[in-house]
């Protein structure tokens, strides 16, 4: 049986084995031209886990279209979260929209609480990804341009807010490498095996996913996947 064939065979296990949460509100923001019905399922498994998951809410993720020039739609939704249920927000991003949630922890980390990126291209050098075209064409920008290259200058820079990136050598869209988190207090990398488009829906994602969300808000410790399902984690840590 083939590693991939495991992990669906032990779907069940695997979600049993999951941590389960203390209800603080978690976003979770799609890909790029993905809507909310894109995280459904993801969120429907982090609500029945005990966390409070809730879209994003700002349509298809068309890069600075969807949450404003400034990044000033999405802000106001995090802020809104915030003021909602009192508590900081976690913030999970597949593919853009974990991009999109690292800005946020850099711009507002007093509201966030960790976020979690699934195969997202933080580190891109513009030439990591085969879907740049189509963040152009959705985008209405370049991605050499000033505000890009400035955005993802921005990115690379180390935040207070705890960082969990989670990639995959099969990934498939992009690159791996710009996926991963360079090594600093409270930044990790989490390997698993899969397709950039099925992430959301990975078992061994979501258990990475529900452990990291998991943690004291004021305790964080890297991912230790331990006992048997440590098998679908081919690497944790510091890139």
């Amino acid at each position: 049986m083939s590693e991939m064939s495991l992990l669906a065979a032990t779907f069940p296990g695997l979600l049993y084995a999951a941590a389960r949460g203390d209800s603080h509100p978690v976003m979770v923001l799609p890909g790029l031209l993905a809507g909310d019905r894109s995280t459904a399922a993801l969120r429907a498994v982090l609500n029945k886990l005990g966390y409070d998951a809730r879209p994003w809410g700002l349509g298809r993720n068309r890069g600075p279209r969807a949450i404003g020039p400034r990044a000033e739609l999405l802000a106001a939704r995090v802020e809104a979260l915030f003021a909602e249920t009192g508590r900081k927000v976690s913030l999970v991003g597949w593919s853009l929209g974990g991009v999109f949630a690292r800005l946020m922890a850099r711009r507002m980390p007093d509201r966030i609480r960790q976020v979690i990126t699934l195969g997202s291209p933080f580190m891109d050098d513009g030439d990591a990804t085969n879907a740049a075209k189509l963040f152009e064409m959705a985008s209405g920008t370049r991605r050499d341009d000033g505000a890009n290259r400035a955005l993802f200058v921005e990115l690379a820079r180390p935040s207070q807010v705890p960082s969990s990136a989670i990639y995959s050598r099969s990934d498939g869209i992009c690159a791996w490498q710009t996926c991963r988190e360079d090594k600093a207090m409270r930044r990790e990398s989490i390997e698993v095996y899969g397709s950039h488009c099925g992430l959301g829906v990975n078992p061994s994602v979501i258990y990475a996913v529900a452990d990291r969300l998991a943690q004291l808000e004021n305790g964080w410790e890297p991912f230790r996947p331990t006992g048997w399902c440590s098998w679908a984690f081919p690497a944790a840590g510091h890139a």
